[in-house]
């Protein structure tokens, strides 16, 4: 069943508790984050199809399908769940974006978002990233939720990837990088 009636008054429960909590709480909060993050990379994944190049052996929708199982044990974890991010998921993502970064010019400057498509939307999954970041972060120093060091550090090394990611892409397609202009 799609629905249950149990929400209709603004509350909502976490994973293995009977205690009710509104669904305006931080817990609440960093779950649809992390679900509108998870959510957009369906999307990234099936734009990504077509692409033929790779990263560290690696199609770009491998890596982003590997990401969002990443973000499912986050998500459990936020929501109670006996589970969190093994720290070799977060030295795999060093990994990739240590290789990309030697395939391409190095940053001296922000850039403007753009250039491919599938550039400008692991943008967006950077930037969506980078915000339940926030949401989590936000929970775990007001002590509502619990999370460990190792799913932190996946949640902060994950915005990394997506901009490293974008930026390969358009490396790779001959895009060059636009200098935001300041004036």
């Amino acid at each position: 069943m799609l629905y249950t009636r149990k929400g209709d008054d603004g509350k909502t429960k976490k994973f293995g508790c009977d205690q009710r909590m509104s669904k305006n709480s931080m817990t609440a909060e960093a779950l649809g984050t992390l679900d509108e993050v998870n959510s957009f990379l369906g999307l990234v994944k099936v734009k990504s199809r077509s692409m033929r190049w790779k990263i560290g052996g690696m199609k770009i929708e491998t890596i982003v399908d590997w990401a969002q199982n990443g973000l499912f044990i986050v998500q459990a974890e936020v929501a109670g769940a006996e589970k969190t991010v093994d720290g070799n998921k977060v030295k795999k993502m060093e990994t990739w974006i240590d290789a990309m970064e030697k395939a391409m010019p190095p940053i001296k400057t922000f850039f403007v978002s753009g250039g491919t498509e599938m550039a400008a939307m692991l943008d967006i999954s950077r930037t969506m990233a980078r915000k339940a970041e926030r949401r989590v972060v936000a929970g775990e120093e007001s002590g509502e939720i619990k999370v460990s060091k190792e799913t932190l550090a996946f949640m902060n090394r994950l915005s990394s990837l997506f901009y490293a990611m974008a930026r390969l892409t358009n490396h790779k397609s001959g895009i060059k990088e636009e200098v935001p202009d300041y004036k």
